[in-house]
């Protein structure tokens, strides 16, 4: 169900309120750029900054503006499992295609708990996407914890994979894929790894500026063109590094501001990044080919 590149977009602001004029122009650049799928609401889109009633308004403008275009995933994970399930009641108001909904984090759910928590998110009869990524959540769950999980709660369909321990990677994919899970890249630098493992989908956050690049990238080795891909891939692999030079989307939006997408305004608790990261990724957006870039 989920392949291809989805695009984890980010909230631009301007004057600590949404701008939704440069939201609408980033959605159709990354369809013209011939993205599968976006997901809303994701980390990239600092939902942990968002009210609530910003968040509803997010996710009724861009599933307007997508109009059935590309897919759609709605984030609705959170540590509390309440306030979950009324994150997932909202954005079933809007017929997502899954819902991203993170391993709960801080708490670190035993294995009971995170299967309770996961089989509640099911009433809502959507796919979901279950988001595994151990550096924001303090929590790495195991084959055999993965194992238990995806016996009792048939409705995680795929996962959402940001872990960087490649035996780990392997072992899922080996055990899971592909008849069990849809095993989608959460690592943009990952990619061709994922791609090679059998993953045929990336939630990117570096795909807000380089869209064009995973675009591309997916298409060649769909098409059995691994070496053609992997040089591509090379292209652009110094920028897809820098886009995390700082905390995401720090860099993303900093990027997105030199192509004139959006401006570089984060909402606090995140703060803009350094002078030097910024001329840094000024240098390496200049000496990047403008075929990667959307």
């Amino acid at each position: 169900m989920f392949k291809g590149v989805f695009t984890a977009l980010i909230t631009p602001f301007k004057d600590n309120k949404i701008d939704f004029h440069a939201l609408e122009g980033l959605i159709e650049k990354q369809i013209i750029a011939g993205v599968s799928g976006f997901v809303v609401l994701g980390t990239t889109a600092e939902t942990p900054a968002l009210n609530e009633q910003e968040k509803e308004e997010i996710i009724k403008f861009c599933t307007e503006r997508i109009n059935k275009k590309a897919k759609v995933i709605i984030g609705t994970g959170a540590n509390n499992t309440q306030v979950m399930l009324k994150n997932s009641e909202v954005a079933c108001k809007y017929n997502p295609d899954g819902l991203l909904i993170v391993t709960p984090y801080y708490n670190k759910p035993n294995l009971s708990g995170m299967i309770a928590h996961y089989t509640l998110a099911s009433q809502f009869n959507k796919p979901i996407v279950l988001y595994h990524i151990p550096g924001r959540t303090g929590q790495k769950l195991s084959i055999k914890f993965f194992e238990e999980l995806l016996n009792n709660v048939p409705q995680i369909t795929a996962v959402k994979e940001s872990c960087y321990d490649i035996t780990h990677l392997v072992e899922m994919s080996v055990k899971f894929t592909p008849k069990r899970l849809e095993y989608i890249c959460g690592n943009d630098d990952l990619w061709p790894v994922f791609l090679g493992l059998g993953s045929r989908a990336i939630i990117s956050a570096a795909a807000n500026t380089m869209a064009p690049l995973f675009v591309k990238v997916y298409n060649l080795f769909t098409e059995g063109k691994t070496q053609e891909a992997m040089s591509f891939f090379s292209q652009g692999y110094s920028l897809i590094k820098a886009n995390y030079a700082e905390v995401n989307p720090t860099c993303a939006k900093y990027l997105l501001s030199l192509m004139g997408l959006a401006n570089d305004e984060v909402r606090l608790p995140l703060g803009t990044i350094s002078d030097d990261n910024k001329i840094f990724l000024k240098h390496i957006y200049e000496q990047s080919s403008k075929d990667i870039l959307l």
